[in-house]
């Protein structure tokens, strides 16, 4: 800035000088001073950092000459003191003043002093001054002087620290503790012993009130605040559960005749001729472009795919556990309610083994076996809990009504509930079939009766017999659905009363089994009125027993057995899993309202099931369209694709059941999961051992997919009911995969933990409208609810034609593969044969040497004759002249 000013010309020393002095005197500043700005980089240098060096309070700097003349030789032109050079080198001292300027008085922030003078005036001001200036702040204080020592005068606090203080009032005790010197440094043994034994062991030191001691209080300070009462005041109106009204009316219509009048006028022809052009024109459009598609939607999805950042992570919702009933347990099943949203049913069992749960059969005894009921609203206490004659490995709600569920017990024995009675319970403060609500309903929670804050505990009302059921545990249990059932003969009919009446359960005892809950048409009047013997349990609060199947209680019986017999051998297979084609059932997600209310009418209409009576096959429809193929996974990992249809033995007349027509073994370990698509009703997930594979029906070459094995085992797969290529598999060290096949088909699209135990269940639940769930389990004991993200519940634009495609692609490359190994399988069946052949054909004899050297000199021959004819024909040898050897 003051560089500009300087001369270019460097001859004369002193008109260097006079200019520098003559530029601060233009600004009108002391010839003696000179402004400069000093950018960061020299403040560090020169430790002069504004703020922190020198500050308002402290502005002074010494700078040494020497090191402001190395800065200038090193930087040249560059340096901030390049423009007082020759003031630099002509000051007479070492050190040079530097004065940091915060108000910008001089303009700028530093400025340098160019006297030895004025730098003694600044660091060591006269007397005088400083007088003058303390004078100019205060005319009117007087002078100030140094405090004088005043003689103590005592107003009475000495004594006040005299009685604050504590004193000896008696001389201090002195105890001395010694030992045998030998004992010094020996190990010390410690062991345990009771302290009950001997009174040298356990010295209790209680406080006890010594009347030669005592303290009197001499002073006390208390505070006092006055508050308003609060009372809390709540009142509780009445809501009834709302119905949709409507309302009908009959339309106008015109009469023939008015409408052949209409018809034949000029005014409808004239209208019809102008606008039957534009009409052409629109119902052209319609055809080429969908007007209802939603392209905002549309665009909205792709902008989320493709842009931005999305949540792909599962988040933890809520979580549910029992420190008393879910104690060293583990979660075989659970199930959501299809009607009521936020409700789930949890089945435990013990983690004890067969011989553990021998010998403490009577602890098991004395606490048997539940079923929780969990509900968002309440995360810390069970709402219901069913009581169940052993461990559940399996169970299902009733798709036509929710009260009646179906569960498969360890010992083989299939139980029916009931919870008709504690529907309102389970709905909260919506009543059913618009009952008036009691007075303890309408009661504040802190004047409830202590009885209904317990838990309700469901006894089961029917139970299979032993000797009817499984002979292993039951591994699986669905309801058949509601549009059919199942004859004797395994033949699917109509099913009049549109109720779920039959159920289906398998276990490794070799065998399906179909149940029906109705009374037979021939039935035992002793067997119906048999009834099982109560085991009373006092810290459970029981409810009375329904008797909605008491008609079924220990003489419930399998109408038909399917045996799965092995082809070629005496065995068995052993089934652990199966999937129905046309049972949607397993497959319920969530679903529309107008589906959970149906549900809910059927369920508070109360259907009566003891006088449901089975029908005889022949006044029943026969339905040609309800497949009777089912898939199965077994204990071995094999996949059974067979038909449940029973065969009339020609010989015995007896209805054998039929053989499979296609085994697999594709799994390394016993299949946990066979699941269907729900959006493909011919595509299986099926999960065991360290892989998984997919499958589609009608293709009997093998798995479509089949995935490479894992590190740690799959204990537990499951079908996105959003979206079409997503399926969610659980692993053993406690990891939830989320497999997007539309993404990655080699590996997981996420994989995130969960749990430090295994998955043992998986099930997703769609809450109308945007809100999906997914319920994970784990081997502790622990429920754990997730909430799964926008990027895993909302399909992408035309996903599922897409993954139609893929799969067909899948299939295609299968029959590809199989026509390959058939074609190189007889490649190699041919070649082996070829070589058999040679083998077979007699060996020529060797030649002998001589014989070996004619036939090379014929040879030879042969080619200088042909050599010859050549080089004639091009010209290159006469007759007469002989060809080169």
């Amino acid at each position: 800035m003051m560089a500009s000013k300087r001369p270019k010309s460097t001859g004369d020393k002193k008109n260097d000088s006079a200019d520098s002095a003559g530029s601060s005197t233009e600004l009108g500043l002391p010839d003696d001073i000179f402004p400069l700005v000093l950018t960061s980089g020299t403040q560090e240098l020169f430790e002069c950092r504004v703020d922190k060096d020198v500050t308002r309070e402290s502005p002074y700097k010494i700078l040494r000459k020497e090191e402001i003349l190395k800065d200038m030789k090193t930087r040249a032109a560059v340096s901030d003191f390049h423009p007082i050079k020759q003031t630099v080198l002509n000051y007479p001292g070492e050190e040079l003043l530097l004065m940091f300027d915060r108000d910008f008085t001089c303009g700028q922030n530093f400025y340098l002093v160019l006297t030895e003078e004025s730098k003694k005036r600044i660091l060591e001001p006269p007397v005088s001054a400083r007088e003058d200036t303390a004078e100019g702040t205060s005319l009117d204080s007087p002078p100030c002087k140094t405090p004088e020592c005043q003689p103590w005068v005592s107003l009475g606090s000495e004594r006040e620290i005299e009685e604050e203080s504590v004193r000896d009032s008696r001389p201090r005790l002195k105890y001395r503790i010694s030992r045998v010197r030998r004992k010094f440094g020996a190990p010390v043994t410690f062991t345990d012993c009771n302290a009950q034994e001997s009174k040298d062991k356990y010295t209790e030191c209680t406080s006890y009130d010594d009347r030669k001691f005592s303290i009197e209080r001499m002073e006390i300070t208390t505070g006092v605040q006055a508050v308003p009462t609060l009372r809390s005041i709540s009142t509780q109106t009445r809501w009834t559960y709302p119905r949709n009204m409507c309302s009908q009316y009959e339309f106008r219509e015109f009469t023939e005749e008015e409408k052949e009048n209409i018809a034949n006028s000029e005014n409808f022809r004239n209208f019809v001729n102008s606008v039957v052009s534009r009409f052409e024109v629109a119902a052209q459009q319609n055809m080429i472009f969908d007007v209802f598609f939603n392209d905002w939607q549309a665009l909205h999805e792709e902008d989320g795919i493709f842009g931005g950042k999305v949540e792909t992570h599962l988040k933890e919702y809520q979580s549910f556990t029992d420190l008393h009933f879910t104690k060293e347990k583990t979660i075989s099943d659970i199930n959501w309610h299809p009607t009521i949203n936020g409700l789930i049913a949890v089945s435990v069992m013990e983690k004890l083994s067969s011989e553990g749960k021998i010998n403490g059969s009577a602890k098991l005894l004395q606490n048997p076996p539940l079923i929780f009921f969990w509900s968002f609203s309440d995360p810390i206490n069970p709402q219901l809990l069913l009581e169940c004659p052993d461990d559940v490995l399996s169970f299902q709600f009733c798709p036509s009504n929710p009260n009646i569920i179906v569960g498969g017990c360890m010992n083989g024995q299939v139980v029916l509930w009931d919870v008709s009675a504690h529907a309102d319970r389970l709905q909260g403060t919506r009543s059913a079939a618009g009952k008036a609500t009691s007075a303890n309903e309408c009661a504040l929670p802190a004047f409830q009766d202590k009885r209904e804050l317990n838990t309700p505990v469901v006894r089961y009302c029917a139970v299979s017999g032993v000797e009817n059921g499984h002979k292993a545990r039951i591994t699986d249990v669905q309801w058949l659905p509601e549009n059919f059932e199942i004859s004797k003969a395994g033949i699917p009919v109509e099913n009049k009363a549109h109720i779920c009446v039959q159920v289906i359960t398998c276990a490794p005892d070799c065998c399906v089994m179909f149940w029906d809950i109705r009374l037979p048409r021939v039935t035992t009047h002793s067997l119906t009125e048999r009834k099982p013997k109560v085991t009373e349990t006092p810290h459970l609060n029981r409810s009375d027993v329904p008797n909605t199947f008491k008609h079924l209680d220990l003489s419930w019986k399998p109408f038909i057995k399917v045996a799965l017999p092995k082809k070629g051998t005496g065995a068995e297979y052993s089934p652990l899993k199966f999937s129905l084609r046309d049972n949607m059932n397993d497959n319920q997600t969530g679903g529309s309202t107008e589906t959970s209310e149906q549900n809910l009418e059927k369920s508070e209409g109360g259907t009566e099931y003891a006088l449901l009576r089975a029908s005889s096959a022949k006044q029943l429809k026969p339905l040609e369209d309800i497949s009777t193929r089912f898939y199965i996974g077994t204990q071995d990992g094999e996949v059974v694709y067979t038909d449940w249809k029973m065969e009339k033995d020609n010989d015995s007349g007896r209805l054998l059941s039929t053989k499979p027509s296609h085994c697999f073994l594709v799994h390394d370990g016993f299949i946990n999961s066979v699941r269907r698509s729900p959006f493909f009703k011919d595509i299986i997930l099926t999960v065991g051992g360290w892989t998984f594979a997919i499958w589609k029906e009608g293709v009997m070459n093998g798995p479509i997919i089949h995935s490479s094995c894992s590190p740690k085992k799959c204990t537990v797969g499951y079908w996105s009911p959003s979206r079409p290529g997503v399926f969610f598999i659980g692993k053993e060290d406690g990891n939830v995969e989320v497999w997007d096949l539309l993404e990655k088909t080699h590996e997981a699209s996420q994989t995130q933990n969960l749990s430090t135990t295994q998955i043992t269940c998986i099930k997703p639940w769609i809450v109308p409208p945007k809100q999906h769930f997914l319920a994970v389990s784990d081997h502790s004991g622990t429920l754990h609810i997730l909430e799964v993200p926008w990027s895993l519940r909302s399909p992408s634009y035309n996903e599922k034609s897409n993954m139609a495609k893929y799969f067909e692609k899948e299939v295609d490359r299968l029959i590809f593969l199989n026509k390959r190994k058939e074609m190189r399988a007889k490649e190699k069946k041919d070649k082996e044969a070829e070589e058999q052949k040679k083998k077979m054909e007699p060996k020529m004899p060797e030649k002998l040497e001589e014989q070996i050297e004619e036939e090379n000199l014929v040879h030879y021959k042969t080619y200088l004759a042909m050599e010859k004819v050549i080089l004639k024909n091009m010209g290159l040898l006469s007759d007469e002249e002989p060809a080169l050897n």
